[in-house]
């Protein structure tokens, strides 16, 4: 009787052990495939996506910038090689024209890149690209030389730990309870109330998401993190669906979690 129940406990660990361990075994599998144009997002029936050397978006016409622009940071893209010249110009892939210098003009706001330039200073053309229109939306000031800057270094230095990160970007026009926003220019450019960031690390052993929305305006003094989310949070408040050529398991568990402390520690790191 004890030989049995011995042979049975035997067959349940190992069962369990099966369960979990090839279950993780079969995620790290897959992790280590490389998912092609994993950083863009589910796009809608009437979306186009336009594409330069390192970073592809959808534009929105009515609001006059892009609903959202993604890349592959790499850590080999973070050295800077070209100094800016600001040179802001209408992108040309964009068939019914984008914003002008002339909407900027005497109205408060910052042209405010998405793709920040600093991304883009490891390549000549990369940085002229990244100074497109369709890569700008109307930023506080004070909002694009603060807290959104710092975000911006944030993510730098996170692959410069991490080698590697995808990561998504762009406007929120309309407010999170009603639908008014403001416009600047004869073009009637839409000046975003939020913007936001998701960010995406995969690795064969770990898989980490995190999500911002800062208000477009003065940040208060508090901490970067309390403006992180969850994606699955991002995307309620977005409308826009992320990293969704994850296998399903994989990107549910990732957008639903939020592991500062993941995030925080990389910076010690670096």
């Amino acid at each position: 009787m004890k030989c049995e129940y011995k042979c049975l406990k035997i067959l349940v660990i190992l069962c369990l052990t099966f369960i979990l361990f090839g279950k993780i075994d079969s995620y790290s599998q897959i992790l280590k495939k490389d998912i092609p144009k994993l950083e863009i997002p589910k796009t809608l029936k009437n979306e186009e996506i336009i594409c330069h050397s390192y970073y592809c978006f959808v534009f929105v016409d009515e609001y006059k910038q892009s609903k959202w622009v993604a890349y592959v940071l790499k850590k080999e893209m973070t050295e800077s090689k070209f100094s800016r010249n600001d040179k802001f110009m209408d992108d040309p892939k964009v068939k019914n024209g984008t914003a002008t210098n002339k909407d900027y003009e005497k109205s408060g706001f910052d042209r405010g890149h998405l793709v920040p330039a600093a991304d883009m200073s490891f390549d000549e053309i990369a940085l002229s690209e990244s100074f497109y229109f369709s890569n700008i939306s109307p930023q506080v000031p004070q909002f694009n030389r603060g807290i959104w800057k710092q975000l911006e270094t944030e993510v730098r230095n996170y692959t410069k730990v991490l080698n590697k990160i995808y990561v998504v970007t762009g406007p929120i026009v309309k407010d999170l309870n009603y639908s008014e926003y403001k416009v600047i220019g004869e073009n009637n450019v839409a000046v975003p109330n939020y913007f936001y960031k998701a960010v995406l690390y995969v690795s064969d052993t770990t898989i980490q998401a995190i999500g911002f929305v800062l208000p477009n305006q003065k940040a208060e003094k508090k901490s970067l993190y309390s403006y992180s989310c969850t994606i699955d949070e991002l995307e309620k408040i977005s409308g826009i669906d992320f990293f969704y050529k994850l296998p399903n398991k994989i990107e549910k568990r990732v957008e639903q979690t939020l592991d500062t402390l993941f995030w925080k520690n990389i910076i010690q790191k670096k």
